[in-house]
């Protein structure tokens, strides 16, 4: 089983990866099944977690291949890494203002479509991370490899968990029945294999743009973590308790990251 899944193509392999982040997102989307309403800490402890695996994630399987890649291309590494990067957090800046310019009316329900397309637009990059990550296997750079790909994508799919959650949880508080706000939570997170998929094509036929497009996954990942799960996972009165399992979610990310590399 394990020679089959090595032997696909890299756009199969990431386009496979972005289904499993898209299913663990079905699943916390399902919570609403069986919940009108979770304790806010349990949600906080795994975004916590989720934070600091994203954080390893960014930079083991995506910066520092950036800056290897960069290199063996005979290009200035700081230089493409801090292009990318930035390039990746302003993508997703626009993005936000761009929804919120085109929404209406300072009530609930704009909070609520602020809310999924929020999540929506951050699952693009997050998909695209996956796609570059798997794409780039191809070039043998320097911490890139099959493991570190799906160690990116699982870090991924769990932060998508309580994403998942927080989407159709305050849908089912607002009156959407338990379907509807299942169908939406889970339906935010489709966009990840069409960009995995995206991500992993581009890298494949496009050698000059792999630094820049993983530094830009990179950047986007952060921006996500520093602007809207660090922020919410402080919203605990445990909040050391938090600080200290996002730092175990960097250990575990870092530790199976280098070890299975």
């Amino acid at each position: 089983m394990i020679s089959w899944y090595v032997n696909l193509a890299n756009p199969i392999q990431s386009f496979l990866a972005g289904i499993l982040t898209f299913a663990i997102t079905s699943l916390g989307a399902g919570i609403v099944v069986f919940f009108k309403k979770v304790d806010k800490n349990i949600l906080a402890m795994m975004l916590s977690l989720s934070a600091g695996i994203m954080l390893a994630a960014s930079f083991f399987s995506l910066i520092n291949p950036a800056l290897s890649g960069a290199e063996s291309l005979g290009l200035n590494p700081w230089l493409v890494v801090a292009i990318g990067f930035i390039f990746g957090g302003l993508f997703l800046i626009l993005s936000d203002k761009l929804v919120s310019k085109h929404v209406e009316d300072n009530n609930n329900t704009k909070r609520l479509i602020l809310l999924v397309s929020s999540i929506v637009l951050h699952n693009i990059p997050e998909g695209l991370a996956i796609g570059v990550a798997f794409g780039s296997i191809k070039y043998g750079l320097d911490g890139v490899t099959l493991a570190s790909a799906v160690m990116l994508a699982v870090g991924i799919g769990i932060q998508n968990f309580p994403e998942g959650a927080a989407i159709s949880l305050p849908l089912r508080g607002a009156g959407y029945s338990r379907l509807k706000a299942f169908l939406i939570g889970a339906l935010s997170g489709i966009v990840e294999p069409i960009s995995s998929l995206i991500g992993a094509i581009l890298v494949l036929n496009v050698r000059n743009s792999l630094p820049y497009l993983l530094a830009f996954a990179g950047g986007a990942m952060i921006f996500v973590v520093i602007s809207e799960i660090i922020p919410e996972s402080q919203n605990s009165e445990h909040k050391n308790l938090m600080t200290f399992l996002a730092l175990m979610g960097f250990v575990i990310m870092m530790v199976l990251d280098v070890a299975l590399g």
